[in-house]
């Protein structure tokens, strides 16, 4: 059993004989980097980068369940772009406007 479904993933037309498996492979890379950049302070994070990364993250994961066949492998790497985007813009949009803001009064 598990060998036919290695087969039916090697013959897939978005299996690993594709490009349609590679490109979403490697495009892991950004949102792993995206997941070490947690530990950076969040004023370091750049708000066009993550915005960028989020968006992609969206449109890709709608995408990849509308063309035929469908590429779960582009949904989940996309889906977890869009994940990672979205966490860090709310760290970078409460550290610039809610702890700003709360230190700004704290001094009056």
């Amino acid at each position: 059993m598990a060998t036919s479904k290695l087969q039916a993933l090697w013959n897939h037309p978005a299996g690993p004989k594709t490009i349609h498996f590679w490109a979403p492979t490697f495009k892991w890379g950004i949102s792993i980097a995206n997941i070490a950049d947690f530990q950076k302070p969040p004023e370091t994070l750049s708000y066009p980068q993550q915005i960028v990364i989020t968006g992609t993250g969206l449109v890709w994961s709608r995408y990849s369940t509308v063309i035929t066949p469908k590429n779960w492998n582009l949904f989940s790497v996309s889906l977890g772009m869009a994940v990672t985007g979205i966490y860090q813009l709310t760290r970078k949009i409460k550290h610039d406007y809610v702890y700003e803001a709360n230190s700004i009064v704290a001094k009056e």
